[in-house]
């Protein structure tokens, strides 16, 4: 699909934008029509229920993440599911030894709040957390390049910070990472699905994303593995999904060889099967042209806060941002609140954030930004 032709007839395909004017993908993307068809469907399954159901949804769970897969440049057989990032993370942390001198986790003051909190419990394990301090909400790469050394054991970044959007230059910091005998892990919910991402460009060992924000899903997250990397992993947080025949219901031997090994125990295929009409709708545009549509929509908003005389907080310059606009003024968390009860969908983590994605309009940006610039002259009145 072209970039002109976006959003077009797109937009029928949301029902939640026909009640508001949703610029909120950046926490909660919309869910597609199609997600009805799946919960009648899942409900037709569960009221007939047979036990060789597992084999379908194991089947259709394992196409999700190779689409997945396919969309950041990675092999099939490289990405693992689970629900969130947080079990994700745990697991993998439960694959490194964190003994000697190489026991340090580097990561920045701008991570979701999960990230700081379980490599802090992984302290009794003898990890030692090391937090690079951030600038006006951005990392100073240079200042995270001079954090990484033979004590580090791994790195730990987002590839978009949560609050402000901002865009690390995660291909650098891989370099610095893989240059100092250390991993490289990168949280990429705020990026992908909206920001092209090439694990391989990238030279990252592991990314993990999640599809109820941009990828337009549920709640199911995935975590890709450097191939190279999967025999030396050995989870000890794990379960029964994570051996080599897990359907045969034996007592496990041996790990899956690919990256099944990093799953756990009994998974919630639902979550998956609602993510599925997403992810292929936004294939069908191309992560090329959604990145195009979004940049000329963040613009479009900096542009009207300038105007109006507010702080942009996320950067300026395009291959430094996502998708996310970040704004901050005197009262902004209340201005947040009214907008929300007059219908224009946004959140507040620090700033008003907006997040327009491919099924969102310039007539919705300025509609947002019109009722925003009211809302924000009663606030200093």
């Amino acid at each position: 699909m072209t970039v002109a032709a976006l959003p077009g007839a797109l937009r029928a395909e949301y029902p939640l934008l026909q009640t508001c004017t949703y610029l909120n993908s950046n926490s909660t993307g919309a869910l597609p029509r199609a997600a009805e068809g799946v919960l009648a469907q899942y409900w037709n399954t569960m009221r007939a229920w047979r036990d060789d159901t597992w084999d379908t949804w194991l089947s259709q769970m394992q196409a999700y993440a190779d689409g997945v897969a396919g969309l950041i440049g990675a092999p099939a057989g490289s990405v693992a599911l689970d629900t969130n990032l947080s079990a994700h993370l745990s697991r993998l942390a439960s694959c490194l030894e964190f003994t000697g001198e190489r026991r340090r986790v580097v990561i920045t003051d701008l991570e979701f709040p999960t990230v700081p909190f379980i490599w802090k419990g992984f302290a009794r394990y003898g990890a030692e957390l090391v937090v690079v301090p951030s600038k006006d909400g951005r990392v100073d790469e240079a200042a995270l390049e001079a954090a990484i050394d033979t004590r580090t054991r791994i790195v730990c970044v987002a590839h978009g910070a949560f609050a402000t959007g901002a865009v690390l230059d995660v291909a650098r910091i891989a370099k610095a990472a893989h240059a100092a005998g250390a991993l490289i892990a990168t949280d990429a919910y705020q990026t992908v699905g909206t920001v092209p991402i090439d694990v391989r460009a990238l030279d990252v060992d592991f990314l993990m994303g999640g599809a109820h924000k941009w990828l337009g899903g549920s709640e199911a997250a995935f975590m890709y593995v450097r191939p190279d990397l999967l025999p030396s992993l050995r989870p000890a947080a794990t379960g029964w999904l994570a051996g080599a025949s897990p359907l045969g219901f034996q007592q496990t031997t041996d790990y899956a060889p690919d990256a099944r090994r990093l799953m756990g125990g009994t998974p919630a295929p639902l979550m998956v099967l609602l993510s599925r009409p997403g992810l292929e709708l936004l294939k069908g545009v191309g992560i090329h042209a959604v990145r195009e549509h979004s940049l000329a929509l963040t613009h479009r908003l900096m542009a009207r806060a300038d105007e109006a005389g507010l702080r942009v907080v996320t950067p300026r310059e395009p291959h430094q941002r996502g998708g996310v606009v970040a704004m901050s003024f005197p009262g902004d968390a209340q201005v947040t609140a009214r907008l929300v009860a007059r219908g224009f969908i946004c959140s507040h983590r620090g700033f008003l954030r907006a997040a327009p994605h491919f099924y969102n309009s310039r007539e919705e940006v300025d509609a947002f930004m019109d009722a925003l610039i009211e809302e924000q002259r009663k606030e200093a009145a």
